[in-house]
């Protein structure tokens, strides 16, 4: 459901519409720059291209945070909102796609935070399951041996779906965010060891899943 705020395209009513773009050539650049200068003018139609365009990868983001794609939608709405009504922050020296994702990437750690009888990524009673530094240690010894699984994106998320909101959140920054054990602490208000705890056990239990659900086999 939509709410108030810079008009956001409901284009899940309707068929996405390819857009004109090709994202490897110049013209391309200059298109992107045109839309960016189209959103900052509140241009709807500006806003429909750029949802348009990034919907699929910012879905896909959404969908690895949450357990279900009803919340996926609605940190994906509430993200592209965050963009239009702050894309005069963006400084066009780096990738526009990038800066999208960051705030998607942030819309849905801040979704968690607020949520009601959820966990609080604040390392507090335990709320993000504070492992020792030895345990995590002896998890990724566990699984040095490198597996082999065929399997299609969907089954992923569908795993990583499972995991719990701890979990899911670590391993996503540590994996697909590419961001350090002290960036996760320090953007999660957690420690370092907790960080690297809270990873070895994501990846423990997502092992543990994707072998009973699909059957896991060694190199």
């Amino acid at each position: 459901m939509m709410r108030s705020g810079p008009t956001t395209p409901t284009t899940e009513r309707n068929s996405l519409r390819v857009v004109p773009l090709v994202l490897d050539s110049v013209g391309a650049e200059k298109a992107l720059n045109t839309l960016v200068d189209g959103c900052l003018r509140q241009d709807r139609m500006a806003q429909e291209k750029v949802y348009e365009l990034f919907y699929g990868k910012m879905m896909a983001v959404c969908l690895r945070y949450t357990k279900n794609t009803d919340q996926a939608k609605d940190i994906l709405q509430d993200g592209f909102i965050k963009v239009f009504r702050g894309v005069d922050k963006f400084n066009r020296a780096g990738s526009f796609e990038g800066w999208v994702r960051r705030i998607m990437v942030n819309t849905a750690i801040d979704h968690f935070r607020r949520a009601k009888n959820s966990y609080l990524l604040l390392g507090e009673d335990r709320s993000i399951e504070d492992f020792a530094d030895h345990d995590a240690e002896d998890i990724i010894a566990d699984e040095e041996q490198d597996t082999h699984l065929d399997l299609k994106p969907a089954d992923i998320i569908n795993a990583m779906q499972k995991l719990t909101p701890a979990y899911r959140t670590v391993f996503n920054l540590y994996v697909f965010e590419e961001l350090t054990h002290k960036e996760i602490a320090d953007m999660l208000g957690i420690n370092i060891g907790t960080s690297k705890s809270n990873l070895a056990k994501a990846k423990h239990n997502l092992k543990k899943l994707l072998t009973k659900e699909h059957g896991l086999h060694q190199w």
